[in-house]
């Protein structure tokens, strides 16, 4: 499947003469050749405020909804609700969705870095990271602003094929190691962004409007 085919269902749902969020269309950013692939963790204020996780795989951000937001205790389970793949260059989106459009509300960069894959199978040999994604299970190490060590997430319902009907749900885990992070999620209106040190108070307060298209 190509990268636009991935894309499909999250362009279905935005106007992007209405926000500053990323179209990933023609010309838009590729990973480079031999880098890390990278994640980021986003607090998304909309009419529920979560954390969105997402990582990088084939040139896509797969992404995660998570209510709680990523543990730093080792343990913890948090529950990760897979949305729609998002386009790469939607990692460095920080900003407000306008009201009236899908998922209206202001988005904050909390944590970026870039992750190492540390799936392997019963033979001890590397699993590519979308292979494990389909089986249902990942492994990898975060080496964030905040977030530091090993995770893993887990399909524990739903999935393709199964037939059950029920909604797919992941378990986000933080694993035991040597590395724990470095602040485990906070509160969300007092957190502040990776990139740019604001507030979603002050995200929003700073946003300009955008003007429809007859204005201009």
């Amino acid at each position: 499947m190509s990268r636009s085919d991935k894309l499909r269902t999250y362009r279905e749902k935005r106007h992007f003469d209405r926000t500053r969020e990323p179209a990933g269309g023609a010309g838009a950013e590729w990973p480079e050749s031999g880098s890390e692939p990278v994640f980021v963790v986003q607090i998304h204020r909309a009419s529920t405020t979560h954390f969105d996780f997402r990582l990088e795989v084939d040139g896509v951000l797969k992404s995660w909804a998570v209510p709680k937001g990523p543990s730093a205790t080792p343990g913890d389970k948090r529950l990760a609700m897979p949305t729609e793949d998002h386009p790469l260059e939607y990692r460095k989106f920080e900003g407000v969705i306008a009201e009236g459009e899908y998922g209206a509300g202001t988005v904050l960069v909390w944590d970026e870095g870039a992750y190492e894959p540390l799936t392997h199978d019963r033979r001890k040999r590397p699993v590519p990271f979308a292979r494990g994604l389909a089986a249902g299970h990942v492994s990898f190490w975060l080496d964030g602003h905040k977030l530091r060590g090993g995770y893993s997430l887990t399909r524990f319902r739903g999935g393709e094929g199964n037939g059950d009907g029920e909604r797919e749900a992941w378990l986000l885990v933080k694993r035991d190691d040597e590395r724990t992070a470095t602040r485990g999620a906070p509160e969300p209106t007092r957190a502040r962004s990776a990139r740019t040190g604001r507030t979603l108070h002050q995200v929003a307060a700073q946003e300009e409007p955008i003007r429809p298209a007859e204005e201009w």
